[in-house]
């Protein structure tokens, strides 16, 4: 690996210190990130541009960074340029409150507490999908994806499609029954409750990751005869599409399955 000049890692450029990550708890961001060539690997607060520099070095990921300080952009540009990766990094001297995250596939963050909780809100509402990859300091309340610790703690949270409201289903399910399903959501949290062939219906492993949502329900219309029904469905926007299985083994089958948004959330 290439390795950066010695800096000072205790002055403060405005409200963040800078203190680089070390090249081993880098490497397993990007790893519990999934980062491959097909991303574009942003860090927020990049200093030396050692992260957007590892991805594509290790990764053949693109790389873009976001830093105040110009010295550290300076420095970080350089960087790139003997690391032999300039065509695929770009450090942009910029706000990162100020910054347009929408390029991004993955982002990467070492910030204090404070800066991470004012930037949830903004993250939260990136597209779905998007992996959130942090050193140390989570977001808030948003409880993460995932966490992994190689000499320090990493945090992985994939953006969830935004999915709390009220659903009417059509199905390709025999009998062709009326499902009607009210979802709540917190983050990637999701639960939610309705009605089926005109009974009380209860949602069982809701699963929310990115724009796919799996869930379990009963079809409980011949009492006798229960079958669970395991749905799985890509979400966008106000309309939830996918596949349905019915019943398990030798008895199992499959049926398409389509959801539209009626109602808005409750505020």
């Amino acid at each position: 690996m290439l390795m950066l000049p010695a800096r000072a890692q205790d002055k403060q450029f405005f409200d963040v210190p800078f203190v680089p990550t070390p090249y081993v708890v880098i490497e397993e961001m990007l790893r519990l990130a999934g980062v491959t060539a097909k991303d574009t690997v942003m860090d927020l607060g990049s200093g030396d541009g050692r992260v957007p520099v590892t991805a594509a070095l290790l990764h053949g990921a693109r790389g873009l960074g976001v830093e105040l300080d110009p010295e550290l952009v300076a420095q970080s540009t350089a960087y790139a340029a003997a690391a032999g990766v300039a065509d695929r990094v770009r450090i942009l001297q910029q706000d990162l409150f100020k910054a347009d995250l929408s390029e991004a596939t993955v982002i990467t963050l070492y910030l204090l507490p404070g800066i991470m909780g004012r930037l949830q809100q903004t993250l939260y509402n990136l597209k779905p999908g998007t992996r959130l990859v942090s050193h140390d300091f989570r977001l808030g309340d948003w409880q993460p994806d995932a966490v992994t610790q190689i000499r320090k703690n990493t945090f992985l949270w994939v953006v969830p499609a935004k999915v709390a409201g009220q659903w009417r289903f059509e199905t390709t399910l025999p009998g062709k029954p009326e499902l009607e399903l009210e979802l709540r959501q917190k983050f990637q949290e999701v639960d939610g409750y309705g009605r089926f062939s005109g009974r009380h219906a209860q949602m069982w492993e809701a699963k929310l990751r990115g724009d796919r949502i799996t869930f379990a329900m009963v079809d409980d219309r011949d009492r006798e005869n229960e079958a669970a029904m395991y749905f799985e469905g890509r979400i966008n926007g106000d309309v939830i599409e996918g596949q349905v299985r019915r019943g398990t083994g030798r008895q199992q089958t499959v049926h398409n399955w389509r959801a539209q948004r009626v109602a808005a959330v409750k505020p």
